[in-house]
């Protein structure tokens, strides 16, 4: 029986040429689009701003990687809004909050074992509530177009392409591993962190193919990274200035994560698992 929007079961080799070619073409025409952006508003010649130039590489992003939706996905590959999880059921804003409350959720835990298990703390920090909900809506408003670029990117176009030629589950497990590389150059990076990356992948894999689609995989991302952002910890190595509290990783490093953030812990690694089992119970038929 011949999917939606696929003329015909691709060949493996063609599926990867694709996905290689939406990914790499993309990154490229990315990396091209920001140096343009940063030379356009004189970032480029200033001091680094790691807030700015998150947002004009995100921009980037999300240019290039729509462009090659349209270009690769539905001219190329005949793909539809429907193959690509964009239209569900569920509807997309409701989508967005089950993922989401489905991304905080290991991040909460996640930090609360980093507490009680690995002497973690938060501490007072200078700044009143007024300063914390500025800022914390600010670092909002900068993840979700990122959280949304990398949703686009890695469970867009390649992972369609690759899951109607090898399956769903082999195309998550290599996107997944891509996922987890595309990490490898954030600060203070450890091999277990990279581990619970390809993991959060796999979750966020999973979350594509529940009934809120790509509206909850985004979802999912966002209240994963924005908790921790929220609660002053880094994010796979980034680190946020949040006002009011100042949070103390603990240790040791292997099982709180340390400067990488709970993305370099054992503890994350439970917290993940048990996202992606609660993913599972909720995706339906899709994975079966």
């Amino acid at each position: 029986m011949t999917a939606p929007g696929v003329a015909g079961r691709p060949s493996p080799l063609k599926a990867v040429g694709w996905a290689l070619l939406y990914l790499a073409t993309g990154f490229a025409l990315m990396v091209v689009l920001a140096m343009v952006g940063l030379r356009l508003t004189g970032a480029a010649a200033g001091e680094p701003s790691v807030p700015r130039n998150l947002l004009i590489q995100t921009i980037a992003g999300l240019l290039a990687y729509g462009f090659l939706t349209w270009a690769i996905g539905f001219k190329a590959l005949r793909l539809t809004p429907e193959d690509l999880r964009w239209k569900v059921d569920i509807g997309a804003g409701r989508g967005f909050g089950f993922g989401f409350a489905l991304g905080v959720s290991p991040a909460v835990l996640a930090l609360g074992l980093s507490v009680v298990l690995g002497g973690a703390s938060f501490l007072r920090d200078g700044g009143g509530i007024g300063s914390y909900l500025a800022q914390v809506t600010r670092t909002a408003l900068l993840l979700a177009p990122a959280a949304l670029l990398e949703e686009i990117m890695f469970r867009g176009v390649a992972q369609v392409a690759l899951a109607r030629a090898i399956g769903r589950w082999a195309a998550i497990l290599v996107l997944s591993v891509a996922f987890a590389f595309a990490h490898l150059g954030n600060p203070n990076g450890t091999a277990l962190g990279l581990l619970n990356i390809a993991l959060a992948g796999a979750l966020l894999g999973v979350v594509f193919y529940t009934p809120g689609g790509l509206w909850a995989a985004w979802g999912a991302h966002l209240g994963w990274n924005i908790t921790l952002a929220a609660l002053d910890a880094p994010v796979s190595g980034l680190p946020f200035r949040i006002p009011l509290i100042d949070y103390s990783p603990g240790g040791p490093v292997w099982l709180t994560g340390g400067r990488f953030g709970p993305e370099g812990g054992l503890l994350a690694t439970v917290a993940i698992t048990l996202a992606t089992i609660a993913a599972w119970r909720w995706r339906g038929k899709e994975l079966a």
